[in-house]
């Protein structure tokens, strides 16, 4: 008996449709409409690849930050209104690092191939 495909091989395999395909034999908005398709899948999958670990590591952060627990929803909520409300600036220990992961983390998964996130991971692996 076969295993069941993981969600990331059923968007691989959608997403290969898409491109070598459909896009081939589509033209003007239907391609650019299908190109759009693909690219989504392409971050479907990434979310799913780095989700689970990445709200685990920010829901961590964001209790150290915050002095309790609570909802990664909640939490966000309030380092946001704290943040508003000047409580939290980037002088408290902790944030400007959770605000660098958040961001590395957000382009990790929609924008992989950006120049600048590729030299801010060159510069952190030395």
């Amino acid at each position: 008996m076969q295993d069941q495909p993981t969600a990331a091989e059923l968007i691989d395999i959608v997403a290969d449709f898409i491109r070598n395909h459909a896009m081939p034999q589509l033209q003007g908005h239907a391609a650019f409409h299908a190109r759009v398709a693909a690219n989504a899948l392409d971050i479907v999958k990434r979310e799913l690849q780095v989700a689970a670990k990445a709200n685990a590591e920010e829901h961590e952060r964001l209790k150290a930050l915050l002095g309790h627990d609570g909802s990664l929803e909640e939490l966000n909520r309030e380092l946001c209104a704290r943040i508003e409300s000047g409580g939290i600036t980037l002088a408290t220990p902790g944030l400007a690092d959770h605000l660098w992961a958040i961001t590395m983390t957000k382009l990790a998964i929609d924008q992989p191939n950006y120049s600048g996130y590729r030299r801010a991971l060159e510069e952190m692996a030395n």
